[in-house]
């Protein structure tokens, strides 16, 4: 008995260095091994601008008074043809004064030039069901998705008008930076990610893309089921599944402006851990081999962070098993128990100092407890139909 538990254990580790030290590890040390041509062709790099797509631009938008006019005026900033840009901001159903800011921002000199069109909604029926009823109606041959809180780099649109010269682009993924990191672990963690999501793309495709910006041909555009969590997930990865390429573009920058506090963080995290189960159900064609390199990505990446909550829970169950039967068991146990607390009280007390690592360690424990909680909530909506 203690033989199978103690294997049970000592497997489960694996999966947890694998999917933390291992994968990383190789992924860089293969992108790093890459052709300069599959790297380079991530930085959409040309030398003619004779001719550019029309592009358009859909901001979906719920309550976004604090920042819809940086977002017009930051728009309105694109280095782009005017006449091949036109933009669409959807206002969810908002219940602040996000609109009637938005329409005065909109005469301002600097802005007029903008072809933009800024649509009330009555009702708020959230991004999902906005995505699949306005794209069919964009007019662009490239249709760019962006948050209202995020601003782009002045050159993000002909950056990517680039990439899309390539025949064989059909989705560009732009880098993603916060302006003011909610704590040192975040800040430490999307840097991390983006080297990681850089990695992927030069070893197969970028494993989804930032909410914050991302672009794709208008005529690849996938309708969503209506109860899609993480949208800037599945709706790209949908389109790889179907033979699309997509690529990572450091060059293009979303720079968000929102700051999470420690309430917003767990929302948040606890939503994008129930959207990590989903994407397991909606993309699990992607680990086909036939996807070689973007179906080892998705497995190592993607499948194993959905399920690590569930992985590390069982792991300190089963530690705690096996400390009735080592000593050594027992100190693993009590010190994953302290580890625990220990980030739980990181959040109720902020203000205390605490060494860069232990940061950052706090912050992957506190976000698996979220996973672990959002996974919950997710399998137990899904019983009863319903997802808020």
């Amino acid at each position: 008995m203690f033989i199978a538990l103690l294997s049970l254990t000592l497997a489960l580790w694996l999966l947890i260095l694998y999917h933390h030290i291992i994968y990383p590890l190789i992924l860089l040390r293969v992108c790093k091994a890459a052709p300069k041509s599959v790297i380079k062709k991530s930085t959409g790099t040309f030398n003619t601008l004779d001719v550019l797509p029309s592009i358009s631009l859909l901001v979906p938008a719920y309550n976004e008074a604090d920042y819809i006019a940086d977002k017009i005026r930051n728009l309105a900033s694109l280095d782009y043809p005017s006449d091949k840009l036109s933009i669409l901001i959807v206002c969810d159903g908002c219940t602040d004064n996000t609109v009637q800011i938005a329409q005065q921002c909109m005469t301002e000199p600097e802005n007029r030039h903008l072809n933009i069109s800024v649509l009330k909604l009555a009702k708020n029926i959230g991004k999902t069901a906005i995505l699949n009823r306005f794209i069919p109606q964009l007019p662009g041959e490239i249709v760019a998705l962006t948050d209202t809180s995020a601003l782009l780099s002045m050159d993000a649109l002909l950056i990517a008008a680039k990439c899309f010269w390539q025949t064989d682009v059909d989705i560009v993924a732009a880098s993603y930076q916060l302006l003011a990191p909610g704590c040192a672990g975040e800040s430490l963690y999307w840097q991390y990610q983006s080297r990681i999501k850089q990695a992927e793309a030069n070893t197969g495709n970028p494993i989804g893309m930032h909410g914050a910006l991302y672009f794709f041909r208008a005529k690849n555009f996938i309708s969503l089921p209506t109860d899609t969590i993480n949208d800037d997930f599945i709706l790209p990865m949908l389109m790889v599944e179907k033979g699309k390429t997509a690529i990572y573009c450091s060059t293009i920058v979303a720079l968000e402006l929102e700051q999470t506090d420690s309430v917003m963080d767990h929302k948040r995290r606890m939503r994008i851990a129930a959207g990590n189960i989903q994407q397991l159900i909606y993309c699990s064609g992607l680990l086909r081999p036939i996807f070689k390199g973007t179906a080892v990505n998705f497995f190592s990446g993607k499948v194993l962070r959905a399920l690590m909550p569930l992985i590390l829970l069982a792991q300190m169950c089963l530690c705690l098993i096996l400390a009735l039967l080592s000593p050594v068991f027992l100190s693993l146990a009590l010190l994953q128990l302290s580890a625990i607390l220990l980030a739980w009280l990181s959040i109720k007390l902020q203000r205390v100092p605490i060494p860069i690592l232990c940061k950052l360690l706090f912050y992957l424990i506190n976000g698996y407890r979220y996973g672990l909680l959002g996974s919950w909530h997710y399998l137990r909506a899904a019983k009863s139909g319903h997802w808020h």
